[in-house]
């Protein structure tokens, strides 16, 4: 039979053992932290009907969609989290309580070119605060106190949350004269970063007729200098000009004096005016978050406000407030640039149980015994020689070995070694297991990444 060359096709990530455990870790952190702030978990079909997704329609989503036809069915792979948090929220209105506060961490799928640090299928790590037909600004202020306490916990110190308001950016353009080319312009605002001024300058006024006057005072005025404070004091120039940027301007102080309240440190949040995020959905607060050390990485973690989350499916004003962590790409570039700790245990079990009788009964007791306690066991059944035994623990960076041969089964003893330091001791159960479980303790310390500043 001719043989298969086994591949991963392009765009889909594969982990060999220890950087699965790794991932695993990651999400672990991000599971526990969101549960610190009341969110429920949820899961939804990959698979959706094309007309649920798609209710938007066109776009580069409807280039990018992986859609396939089985019977009579026109079915498509999700392509985020939030379409299908609509559907679910739309569907489930009455058997939910508002505010509906969920998180969830899954695969989404886009048929775009596959490069270096993007794929076709990736883990997307959303959270969304939904209402019912308000959502109070102080939930704007906690979603920074989220993103703060998640890259704290993972290990990450050396990042910025920047925030901005759509509305303040709306109001401008109003003052300016450009309402009609609103979303235009914030697209052009949107790649700032990446293109520079000279570029965005020349784009509002070749492709979108905008004055150059007015461009330049937009560039000036997304510019402003100061940070936070002279920021907020400069929006103070154009008070009463236009209600929609007050509106705006108001809220962007209350989101920034709650933050520092929600536990965000001043030094790791900033109100920059050039954030826009391209999506025309963002009605209120929107977020970016970098890493310092690589700005070239981009946002690590974006989100905002909207006002009508479901409005493809029902008649209902369903306000939200959300964040997405694009968590494979994530993944990927801390790996590149070296900020995975690999220190931290990436072993299958805490321990491996070598049998040296041939009645397997008295092994198959004690790993019983130690997962009740929650000891994680491996029992090695397989008839190798001995030396074959413990290279096979060290490979899989198992900790820690016990030894039941016939005088360990008489005394009714343990023998635990550490392969690590080669030291070995002899006790009854309970002195096992608190050994173990310290010295697992001990091994077990630092975060999943490492903040190299």
């Amino acid at each position: 039979m001719e043989k298969i060359k086994p591949r991963t096709l392009s765009g889909f990530m594969e982990l060999l053992p220890a950087r699965q455990m790794q991932m695993e870790r990651v999400m672990q952190v991000l599971r526990d932290t969101y549960a610190l702030y009341g969110f429920y978990p949820l899961d939804t079909p990959l698979i959706e009907a094309s007309e649920v997704l798609l209710a938007k329609g066109g776009g580069e989503t409807e280039k990018q969609i992986y859609r396939f036809t089985k019977g009579d069915s026109d079915l498509s792979l999700r392509f985020d989290l939030t379409v299908p948090l609509a559907k679910y929220v739309a569907q489930n209105y009455g058997q939910l309580t508002f505010p509906f506060r969920r998180f969830q961490i899954g695969k989404v799928y886009r048929g775009e070119r596959a490069q270096r640090g993007r794929f076709r299928e990736f883990y997307q790590a959303d959270i969304d605060i939904i209402g019912d037909g308000t959502l109070d600004i102080i939930n704007e202020a906690e979603i920074p106190s989220i993103i703060y306490k998640t890259f704290t916990a993972l290990g990450l110190r050396r990042f910025k949350i920047r925030i901005n308001n759509r509305k303040v950016l709306n109001g401008f353009f109003s003052i300016l004269g450009l309402t009609g080319k609103a979303g235009d312009v914030m697209r052009t605002i949107d790649k700032l970063e990446k293109i520079g001024p000279d570029k965005v300058k020349e784009i509002l006024t070749d492709d979108f007729g905008v004055a150059g006057a007015a461009a330049d005072e937009l560039l000036a005025f997304i510019g402003t200098p100061g940070g936070t404070a002279g920021i907020l004091a400069a929006l103070e120039g154009y008070r009463g000009k236009d209600e929609v940027f007050d509106q705006g301007a108001e809220e962007l102080r209350t989101v920034a004096r709650y933050m520092e309240a929600f536990g965000v440190p001043a030094d790791h949040f900033e109100i920059d005016l050039t954030i826009a995020r391209g999506l025309d959905y963002y009605t209120g607060t929107v977020y970016e978050t970098a890493m310092l050390d690589h700005p070239e990485i981009g946002s690590i973690c974006s989100g905002g406000r909207y006002d009508n989350l479901a409005e493809y499916y029902t008649d209902k004003k369903l306000p939200g407030v959300g964040i997405s962590i694009g968590l494979t790409r994530l993944f990927y570039v801390l790996g590149e640039q070296g900020y995975l700790n690999d220190e931290q245990p990436a072993a299958p079990a805490d321990v491996m149980i070598l049998p040296m009788t041939d009645d397997f009964g008295p092994s198959i007791a004690l790993a019983t015994r130690l997962r009740e306690q929650g000891v994680r066991v491996q029992l090695h059944c397989e008839k190798k020689k001995f030396k074959a035994k413990i290279t096979y623990a060290d490979k899989l960076h198992v900790p820690y070995v016990i030894f039941m041969g016939e005088d360990e089964i008489a005394q009714g003893v343990v023998a635990v070694k550490d392969l690590a330091t080669g030291e070995q001791t002899v006790g009854d159960f309970a002195e096992a297991v608190a050994r173990i479980k310290a010295g697992l303790a001990a091994k077990d310390t630092g975060t999943v990444i490492v903040d190299k500043a």
